[in-house]
Formats: structure tokens, C-alpha cells, sequence
């Protein structure tokens, strides 16, 4: 039996961009992903801190160093520029697994730059 387990996630980024006209997705700077451990097409789900939000879309890689964070298609309209998000990745894993496993933190500043990276919650 797997159970569902927080894998990764990146906490208070700042929403820089919402774009409408787009298919659909979350973009975010490939350093980003990096460190979150994050992978281009991967459900994630969005907590908006600025208005209780929750929704699960996909990554698009963004260009690294950058620092964007672009909700794109109909996911522009659960944020503003500049509400605060978590974006958060699951992974299924057995139960031993998930006694091992610690989950990727990163910690973002209010310009969406890494204030620090905890393996643990």
C-alpha cells in the first residue's frame, strides 16, 4: 500500500506574472525547480496565503535566475501580482519509504529568492 506524502515545496513565492491568454500551467524559474526538486509537467497544487485560493495545475520550466512566477490560463485568475503562494508537490511512496523520506523545503524572500533550503518540514 503507497500513502501520499508531501514531497517538495516552494514557500511564499511571489506571484510576478498572470497571463490569461495562456494554455494553462504554473511557470517558475528553473532554479526554482532545482531546488524544490520540481520537474516540467508535474501536478503541483497552489495555496494563495492572500485570499485562501487552492488549486493543482503543472510546471513549465521558466528561465533560470529570473525569479519568475507565472500563473498562466485559467490559474491567472485565482492570483494577483504579488500575492504570496506555496506551490507544493506530493509523491506516493510505501510506508517505509515515507518513514525515510524529508521533504524538499525552500524558503523564498519577497523577491523570490532562496532564503533557505530545509530537508525537513
Amino acid at each position: 500500500m503507497n500513502i501520499t506524502m508531501l514531497y517538495s515545496k516552494l514557500h511564499r513565492a511571489a506571484v510576478t506574472d498572470a497571463n490569461l491568454n495562456y494554455v494553462g500551467s504554473i511557470t517558475i524559474d528553473r532554479e526554482l525547480m532545482d531546488a524544490a526538486k520540481l520537474r516540467v509537467g508535474q501536478k503541483v497544487d497552489i495555496v494563495n496565503i492572500n485570499n485562501g485560493e487552492r488549486f493543482s495545475t503543472y510546471v513549465i520550466e521558466g528561465e533560470r535566475g529570473k525569479r519568475d512566477i507565472c500563473l498562466n490560463g485559467a490559474a491567472a485568475r485565482k492570483a494577483e501580482i504579488g500575492d504570496k503562494i506555496i506551490i507544493i508537490a506530493y509523491a506516493s511512496m510505501d510506508f517505509e519509504e515515507a518513514e525515510q523520506f524529508k521533504p524538499y523545503v525552500v524558503l523564498l524572500d519577497d523577491k523570490n529568492d532562496i532564503e533557505e533550503i530545509r530537508d525537513y518540514v
